[in-house]
């Protein structure tokens, strides 16, 4: 391996060492690593300044719009629900469904943690979901294992489809091919993974007596939809369609067919206040408005579509070679929609004007690390691109393995989630390098196109011993100290599903690319 391969992989490497060994805020860390990527850039790849800064200016303005743009217009959507207090009237609509601990392991956990993640992302599905099973007797520590099971395999959809759009957009391939993509290599994750929660949850394959129907329509109810959405909607409504389906299925079949194993039972208030189909209606308001206005801004509606996506503007920005403008789309992007529902849906709940703008201020404020992380992150990578640097740890890399390569490639991904805690991020970070590495090998379009979504699947397996993500639902609970607990079982659970994703990519890759000939 020669320099240029060690130079190209010292932003890489920083991050490990900031992230994992010094700890550093990840805002702090990302910042570092623009100023390394530039200086590599200029002086090791012949990259000129001026190259070099438009690049990162392209990255900072990728990450303003519209990544940012959806990570506010998310979590205040998010925060707005707590504060009109929405959330707690889907809490208690959840837990009136069925009094058999199990089902609502799957409901909250599986179901509405994944539509949480799907709508926001950042750590909500995880906190909120770890939370609600803890206040109703489970065990802390298996309602934040269970949690962050469900929540893996979700990451990859958060914030209206956020880090496989990004990872699209990077990559250029067709934001529907890495959705699709994506979730046939999480497919038997997807079916596996309720099994799972309920062994761990209950401790013995014993949980699962009575509910293996059950965790059928929890896994294939969330799998197809997604499949099917993504293929004809896009990465936006992938997951948002499967999170939506599998928590409606698991309802009416616990309804159609309850549930009762005196092990698992709940103890039920004698008294239930009745929620009206009004009030029911005011909380869900916001995601439904969400949903509904994808679909019809989506190449479903055509009209609709074709004539809001003519409002956007192209401008440029990056001045080197392969430079092309960049392009906002004003109204027909996912940020733009979720606020719009939020701010209508907010006047409905009985939120003022200065309640919303209270609540927008707030989510702003605590979101300025993220900011400065997703712009120093993006930028890096533009940085990286742009100069050849991801070519060259590409090229060494599959030197290295040669043929192999697509086995390890979801490791890549989960590297990157562990280490920043965000599948966005990590497909930021390596989704190029794994599409130039498929390039390397031979793949078709379609084979890159495959092997950038590997990165994204990979990141989901990372995020079951992503640190942040234990973090966040440690916290929640309100318990300390059980970190090193989790993260080793977590581990065990880790290894097995990493090296059937590897199995998944490498025999599929073969197979996508028999297809494109």
């Amino acid at each position: 391996m020669d320099m240029m391969f060690f130079a190209a992989l010292a932003p890489i490497i920083w991050l490990i060492i900031a992230l994992i060994v010094l700890k550093l805020p990840a805002y702090q860390a990302c910042a570092v690593a623009l100023i390394i990527s530039f200086i590599v850039a200029s002086n090791v790849f012949d990259m000129t300044y001026q190259n070099a800064i438009t690049a990162a200016l392209e990255g900072g303005t990728m990450a303003l719009w519209p990544i940012i743009w959806v990570i506010i217009s998310a979590i205040f959507t998010y925060n707005l629900s707590v504060y009109t207090k929405g959330i707690e009237t889907i809490k208690e609509m959840l837990n009136s469904v069925s009094t058999d601990q199990r089902v609502i392991v799957l409901l909250i956990a599986w179901g509405f943690g994944g539509f949480l993640e799907c709508m926001s992302g950042f750590g909500t599905a995880v906190a909120i979901g770890a939370s609600m099973l803890a206040s109703i007797g489970i065990n802390p520590i298996s309602a934040i294992i269970v949690c962050l099971l469900a929540n893996a395999v979700q990451s990859s959809y958060g914030s209206i489809g956020l880090p496989l759009t990004t990872l699209a957009q990077l990559t250029n391939f067709e934001g529907s091919q890495i959705a699709t993509f994506t979730t046939i290599q999480l497919a038997l994750m997807m079916i596996i993974m309720p099994f799972l929660m309920l062994v761990i949850f209950g401790k013995s394959l014993k949980a699962l007596n009575g509910m293996i129907p059950v965790c059928l329509v929890a896994g294939l109810g969330f799998l197809l939809p997604a499949l099917i959405a993504g293929y004809f909607m896009g990465a936006g409504l992938s997951g948002v369609a499967g999170a939506i389906f599998s928590m409606g299925l698991i309802v009416v079949y616990a309804r159609m067919f309850p549930v009762h194993n005196p092990d698992y039972e709940i103890e039920v208030p004698e008294e239930k206040s009745e929620i009206s189909t009004s009030k029911a209606i005011k909380a869900w308001l916001p995601f439904i408005l969400i949903f509904v206005f994808l679909i019809l801004t989506s190449k479903l509606v055509p009209p609709v579509h074709e004539l809001l996506i003519q409002f956007k503007t192209s401008i440029p920005i990056y001045t080197g070679e392969g430079a092309g403008p960049y392009t906002f789309v004003w109204i027909v992007t996912p940020g733009t929609l979720i606020l719009t529902s939020a701010i209508i849906s907010g006047f409905v709940q009985g939120a003022t004007v200065s309640d919303m703008l209270s609540v927008l201020n707030r989510t702003v404020k605590t979101l300025v690390p993220t900011f400065i992380t997703m712009i120093t992150i993006i930028g890096t990578a533009r940085i990286m691109g742009y100069s050849g640097m991801i070519n060259t740890m590409a090229t060494t890399t599959v030197e290295a393995t040669g043929t192999f390569y697509p086995a390890i490639s979801p490791l890549i991904g989960a590297a990157g989630s562990f280490i920043t805690g965000s599948a966005t991020t990590s497909g930021v970070l390596f989704g190029n390098l794994q599409a130039d590495s498929a390039a390397v090998i031979g793949a078709s379009k379609v084979g890159q196109a495959w092997m950038a979504a590997a990165n994204a699947a990979g990141a989901c397996v990372g995020k079951i011993i992503s640190p942040q993500s234990i973090a966040i639902g440690v916290a929640a609970v309100g318990i300390h100290g059980v970190e090193s607990q989790i993260m080793k079982f977590a581990i065990k659970v880790f290894l097995p599903f990493i090296i059937m994703m590897g199995c998944i990519v490498y025999f599929g890759l073969s197979l996508v690319d028999s297809f494109a000939i």
